[in-house]
């Protein structure tokens, strides 16, 4: 049995901050950024990010876990050490209780780079929803985030005026910040008072510029805007407001600070005004930096291969259906041998690779069309990620248009409410096994995902030799405690 860890949940195109949890305030002033060649040592450690004090799992001793920043083109080295402890949580590398982070890729080539003074470990915002329980005991009940954390840091309702993280910025400078959304559920509408806000990037791929005042950001989702430091020298409230039910910022809940240069170490006492100019993704269009655009011939349906991904829920068990089938892979004891091992194996044949029904065998070099359905899936908006490729959003959720020449061009994307639909298109240029999920934990848990086998005849070329860590992996994997999620009877959705 193999299940891969994972070191790294969300991708930006640049730099990611480390909490030292003793800190009594944040002011984004890293330490030395991780290489792409690094050792990582996952811990324990009892932390109380927004006050509530629990135990939690850290990198390297520190929440959120380090940056790990690179070039675009090298190579990654990483060498994970597990020292997990605490049997209250899981005692296998992925991402749970604390551990996350984010891989960050420099463009040295950046064509927006003229747009920003600054882009560095001080500009990233990472936005996470906060549980003061331990993960293997939310699954099993309906589960709400206690808090929001801005940067590792924020405060809960009812909860001590804990410290806030804190943003400086010199006073005619324009800033790239990096905003990567890591929550296990809530989506965020994040803004700065008194400022506009510049995107330039999403998942990575780069925008034409566009000026909103507020951002809707998924779980899983990133974006990249231009604050410009323009106002008068004061402090400003970061908001970042969760979906959950009756969702504020009293005492400073869903808060961080802005803080420009010469202004005093105090709370800010400016006002939240409803917003006037909200990011919609259908104004969002790629940046044709090689002049490519939607791929295949324009038109609903006339890709070389079409797919329809209708969504549902059905009870008693709150399980996710895509298709009439729910991902066999929702609990640890009851899961298959991994589509990847499958197909190095040779032992099956692409079209009986497992879980059966939830496997999409794609040829190669094909442009794909994927049209996502809600039908009654609640629970929503619903983030769907696809690993391995980003892909052209040609119709967004809640739109009634397509747009074939210059959509927005990414990795999540809001796939709506029931009744709704969204539509992705990508070229099978990237062979693999490649996971399409929601990124909502409770969803996928509960079945909500499919895996594109892509051109698996060709994938066993890019993993030859395999590392002889490899064979390591699965030993290893059987010789921790037993450990099953429990039956969802009640999921949150």
């Amino acid at each position: 049995m193999f299940i891969p860890f994972l070191l790294v949940s969300l991708i930006s195109s640049i730099d990611v901050t480390a909490i030292a949890v003793s800190r009594s305030e944040y002011p984004l002033s890293q330490g030395v950024a991780h290489g792409p060649s690094t050792r990582l040592t996952i811990g324990n450690t009892v932390l109380a990010p927004d006050g509530f004090v629990r135990p939690a799992t850290v990198v390297n001793g520190m929440f959120p876990g380090p940056m790990i920043a690179a070039q675009k083109g090298d190579l990654f080295n990483i060498e994970v050490v597990n020292q997990l402890s605490d049997e209250s949580m899981f005692t296998l590398t992925s991402v749970c209780d604390g551990l996350r982070g984010a891989l960050i890729i420099y463009d040295p080539d950046d064509p927006l780079a003229s747009m920003y003074d600054v882009d560095d470990a001080t500009t990233v915002i990472s936005l996470s929803d906060w549980y003061h329980v331990v993960s293997p005991k939310l699954l099993g009940v309906p589960s709400i985030a206690d808090s929001m954390l801005i940067n590792g840091l924020g405060r809960f309702v009812g909860g001590p005026p804990s410290d806030l993280a804190v943003i400086n910025v010199t006073p005619g400078k324009r800033y790239r910040l990096r905003l990567i959304q890591m929550s296990c559920q809530s989506d965020v509408k994040f803004s700065i008072d008194g400022h506009s806000l510049t995107v330039i990037e999403a998942d990575g791929q780069l925008t034409e510029p566009l000026v909103v005042d507020q951002l809707q950001i998924l779980a899983g989702q990133r974006y990249s805007v231009v604050l410009q430091a323009n106002q008068p020298v004061k402090n400003y409230w970061v908001r970042g407001l969760p979906n959950t039910p009756g969702a504020n910022y009293i005492g400073g809940v869903n808060s961080a600070i802005l803080r420009y240069q010469g202004a005093p170490a105090v709370n800010p006492i400016t006002i939240a005004l409803p917003p006037k100019n909200q990011l919609q993704e259908t104004n969002l269009h790629a940046l044709p930096v090689d002049g490519s655009g939607v791929p295949g011939i324009p038109g609903y349906g006339n890709a070389d291969i079409n797919l329809d991904l209708e969504v549902s829920v059905k009870a008693p068990d709150f399980q996710f259906y895509i298709n009439g089938i729910t991902f066999g892979n929702t609990t640890l004891g009851n899961h298959t041998v991994p589509v990847l091992l499958q197909i190095l194996s040779g032992a099956r044949q692409a079209t009986e690779l497992l879980p059966a029904g939830s496997v999409y065998v794609l040829e190669a070099n094909k442009v794909v069309e994927v049209t996502v359905g809600m039908q009654s899936a609640i629970g929503g908006p619903h983030p769907i990620h696809l690993h391995g490729h980003a892909f052209d959003v040609v119709q967004s959720a809640g739109s009634s248009t397509f747009n074939y020449v210059n959509p927005v061009r990414r990795d999540v994307v809001s796939a709506g409410h029931p009744g709704q639909r969204t539509v992705i298109r990508f070229v099978t240029d990237n062979s693999g096994p490649w996971f399409l999920h929601c990124h909502i934990d409770w969803h996928l848990a509960a079945g909500f995902g499919v895996v594109f086998a892509e051109s698996p005849a060709d994938t066993p070329a890019y993993v030859d030799p395999v590392p002889a860590e490899w064979d390591r992996l699965c030993p290893i994997y059987d010789n921790q405690p037993n450990f099953t999620l429990p039956h969802i009877p009640n999921i949150q959705i």
